[in-house]
């Protein structure tokens, strides 16, 4: 495949992730400010007709369970988690739209870190979308080293 297209493939891949950090910034704040409670109250007021219908509902009988544990510990986590992992991804997904040298291995290191999370959580919830965020991200760092291995091969020799 031609070099530039690779390269268009990259940015691509490389916004999206700065994409999916802004949500997951956004949804950090979002649970920060909310209280238990009131999402509590959400989840009720989403099932409530689904459930008056159908009982045995999947999604809304599984939503209303999680609501019914939903700790503020939990919630502190998930906000703290979410607003990290966004900030991170943020911060290398400008270093490597400006092509910073140290957000290339920085990047490499840390999704390498984040798969190995997600496979972990995966032993445990075999939620789909853990596995397709996985191939997403070893897509992405391919596509990182790729670029990485340009850049250095271009550095002029000290």
């Amino acid at each position: 495949m031609q070099e530039k297209r690779i390269h268009e493939i990259f940015q691509l891949s490389i916004l999206l992730k700065g994409a999916h950090a802004m949500i997951e910034c956004l949804g950090g704040i979002a649970l920060a400010v909310t209280s238990a409670a009131t999402i509590r109250a959400w989840v009720d007021r989403l099932t409530q007709d689904e459930l008056l219908h159908d009982r045995g509902d999947f999604i809304a009988s599984h939503m209303l369970a999680w609501a019914q544990t939903f700790s503020v510990q939990t919630q502190h986590f998930y906000a703290f988690y979410l607003l990290s992992h966004g900030v991170v991804k943020l911060a290398l997904v400008v270093g490597l739209l400006m092509n910073r040298l140290w957000a290339y291995p920085a990047s490499l290191g840390v999704m390498t870190l984040f798969i190995a999370y997600q496979l972990y959580r995966f032993s445990y919830t075999h939620g789909l979308g853990l596995i397709a965020l996985t191939i997403f991200d070893l897509f992405v760092i391919a596509l990182i080293w790729h670029e990485y291995r340009l850049i250095r091969h271009h550095l002029p020799v000290k």
